[in-house]
């Protein structure tokens, strides 16, 4: 059985320009101790989706339709109660920018012991030493001082692991990473992406890990999922999906990665921009930015299978 089985996930905003379709009839499957990349431009609805999955959709967004299986329960039935079960104990979130993510006046070690003693039923002793153990796991030197420190006063790498600390302290079968290194120097980056692996791979936790960044997900995940515009254009393993990109836009962001130690000239680009969710273009949503585009692309075309588990919404696919 899945993991996470998500079906048919629609989440609209409701705003007074009209209705936003965020996130369109989305379909993703998940086994344990897996890494799904979820793939693309900023705006074509990633962050919602995974905050859908914790039913943490900002107002005025709303789940409108679908299913979210989680080790076999439909999330999206569960009262509140339940729901803030589940948050923190059995799937955690990292965000993407944790100077807004973290409370600004409290210690770094109340905060996780405030996810500790939620679910753990620890007495606030027990919370701080598991406080400690847990920034020590991250690699925060001097854990002792640093648990009584505030925001403020680490830098922006700490701040992450101290994300990490609290997204583990339960030990979830599922995190949900939200570009995890987007404000983060390219040294620091690849310390925090060796620890989310370092960490994934010995608690066996499955993980989402949502990005614009082709080469993280190359390296790091074992499937991928390609949006745009709020739908799935492409899904595939990793190491498929690479070898045989279907989807235009899939190549298009490919053909736009730098390739270090080739003559490439100038990079790629793909032409015009993501619509804006309150006016989609009749059919294919990437219609207006495709090289490829034939009459048939006025119809919207299915998500369709072109191999084993190589799913691409595209007429012209093979």
């Amino acid at each position: 059985m899945d993991l996470l089985n998500i079906q048919g996930l629609t989440t609209h905003f409701f705003t007074r320009a009209g209705v936003i379709k965020a996130v369109d009839n989305v379909n993703l499957r998940l086994g344990k101790g897996r890494v799904l990349g979820l793939v693309g431009e900023s705006g074509c609805g990633k962050t919602i989706t995974a905050l859908s999955i914790l039913n943490l959709v900002p107002h005025p967004g709303k789940i409108v339709a679908g299913k979210i299986l989680f080790e076999g329960t439909d999330l999206l039935t569960l009262p509140p109660e339940a729901m803030r079960s589940i948050r923190g104990a059995r799937i955690s979130m990292i965000f993407q920018e944790p100077m807004t993510a973290l409370n600004p006046v409290f210690t770094v070690g109340n905060q996780i012991a405030e996810v500790v003693i939620a679910h753990r039923s620890l007495s606030k002793q027990e919370a701080r030493d598991a406080s400690v153990d847990l920034l020590k796991s991250v690699g925060i030197p001097s854990p002792e001082k640093r648990v009584d420190e505030y925001p403020h006063q680490l830098s922006g790498g700490m701040r992450q692991r101290i994300m990490i600390a609290m997204a583990i302290a339960c030990r979830p079968s599922l995190i949900l990473a939200d570009e995890p290194t987007t404000a983060l120097d390219v040294t620091i980056q690849a310390h925090i992406l060796e620890l989310l692996g370092r960490i994934q791979a010995e608690m066996g936790m499955a993980m989402i890990l949502v990005t614009h960044d082709l080469g993280l997900i190359a390296e790091r995940s074992h499937e991928v999922a390609v949006m745009y515009a709020g739908r799935i254009v492409e899904q595939a393993e990793t190491k498929e999906l690479f070898a045989n990109p279907q989807h235009p836009y899939t190549r298009g962001l490919m053909a736009s990665i730098p390739k270090p130690g080739t003559n490439q000239g100038r990079l790629r680009t793909i032409a015009g921009t993501v619509p804006r969710l309150l006016d989609l273009p009749k059919g294919c949503t990437f219609l207006p930015r495709c090289d490829i585009r034939t009459g048939k692309c006025e119809t919207e075309p299915g998500l369709v299978e072109v191999k084993p588990g190589h799913l691409v919404r595209c007429w012209e696919a093979k």
